[in-house]
């Protein structure tokens, strides 16, 4: 199977050399990533089974935790998936969606951490803001918050997704349902309220700038689909782009003669195509979605910001007992003794500790040197 890594190792180089002065420093450390995972470049140990009558063996190598590497983070996707369905209320919810107008994107991916950032708290106020409108919900909300910034054949498409619960927490501190079962606010009022926010903070970020006239009489894509009485589901949907970016190596069917192809899925009819790319212009799209570092892509509002914990306990208090019990954290319960898959009786024990290479992959000598770093 072609994996994300052999794209990088046959082309990575190269790509390096074309555009490696103007890349961001995240850029070159994920691709550095990506090739080196679950190598020798890691390091890792040797194994072996403890049965007397079992001779199997098996070398084990680190994982690089980078997380736009495509191999790793699927049990940290499950940790995080346990405490946010232990968070949950026992209400129903709204999933909504804000994309930012297109005649941005090109801003936005010229400077991610201030654009981004922008983005995912104004989208929050922006929905408080309306949510405190007591013919909406006329208390404080409960916001999670997710940011996406492809589309699945790897466009460049920033928009935030928002996991909100079906009331808020009024003034005197009693939960507030909202008013209407199948209605948390107006899609074209948030819309509105959305572009103004938004726009003004960009006007503030950016003096410089000039925005055109057009983006204030466009509407802004705003979505907020009929609520749920099973949250779990959308936070499965969400957990999928917490620790994982822009595709995973089950998607990429072929490398060939410097070609990719890889499949997706139409979001309006639900087919898989394909789509063929040159190496070089795949590497680019995938690229352009790898954050800065440090940068937050899942941030909480309202009732689950951090500072609003114990607000949150008292609501809580108020509501029924859960409907939708949490599920428990599987990457912790699993046991640690792991049965040989060569005989199936034997224990597999570390025999060796393998230290990390410390050289850099070849693909990579010609623009980092032999130290692998820049």
């Amino acid at each position: 199977m072609v994996e994300l890594a052999d794209i990088v190792r046959d082309h990575g180089n190269d790509y390096l050399e074309k555009f490696g002065p103007r890349m961001p420093k995240a850029h070159r450390r994920a691709l550095q990533a990506i090739v080196s995972c679950r190598t020798e470049a890691m390091g890792g140990h040797l194994e072996a089974c403890d049965d007397s009558g079992c001779a199997y063996q098996r070398y084990s190598y680190h994982s690089c935790k980078n997380r736009n590497c495509p191999k790793c983070h699927g049990a940290d996707t499950k940790r995080w998936l346990g405490k946010r369905r232990r968070e949950l209320l026992p209400v129903p919810y709204f999933h909504v969606t804000i994309t930012i107008a297109q005649q941005l994107r090109r801003m936005a991916r010229s400077h991610q951490e201030k654009t981004y950032s922008i983005l995912m708290s104004t989208a929050a106020e922006a929905l408080q803001k309306l949510g405190d409108d007591p013919k909406y919900v006329g208390g404080r909300l409960a916001v999670l918050a997710v940011l996406h910034t492809w589309t699945r054949t790897l466009e460049h498409h920033p928009h935030v997704h928002m996991l909100v619960p079906a009331g808020g927490l009024d003034k005197d501190g009693v939960w507030r349902p909202a008013r209407k079962k199948k209605y948390l606010v107006c899609e074209k009022a948030l819309s509105k309220v959305f572009r103004a926010k938004f726009m003004a903070r960009m006007k503030k970020q950016f003096p410089g700038e000039t925005f055109v006239q057009e983006l204030w009489r466009t509407d802004w894509v705003v979505k907020i689909k009929p609520p749920i009485n099973k949250p779990g589901k959308v936070l499965d949907y969400l957990g999928r782009y917490v620790h994982r970016i822009a595709i995973a190596n089950s998607r990429i069917l072929s490398l060939e003669d410097g070609m990719v192809t890889f499949r997706y899925q139409e979001s309006d009819s639900g087919k898989w195509k394909r789509m063929t790319l040159p190496a070089q212009e795949f590497l680019r799209r995938y690229l352009q979605h790898v954050l800065p570092q440090g940068f937050h892509k899942v941030r909480y509002f309202g009732l689950w910001s951090p500072a609003n914990r114990k607000k949150l306990k008292a609501v809580r208090e108020q509501l029924p007992k859960d409907a939708e019990p949490a599920e428990a954290d599987e990457a912790s319960s699993q046991e640690a003794v792991r049965l040989c898959p060569c005989c199936g009786k034997g224990i597999m024990v570390v025999i060796e500790v393998l230290r990390p290479q410390a050289r850099s992959p070849p693909w990579a000598t010609a623009v980092w040197g032999a130290g692998g770093q820049q």
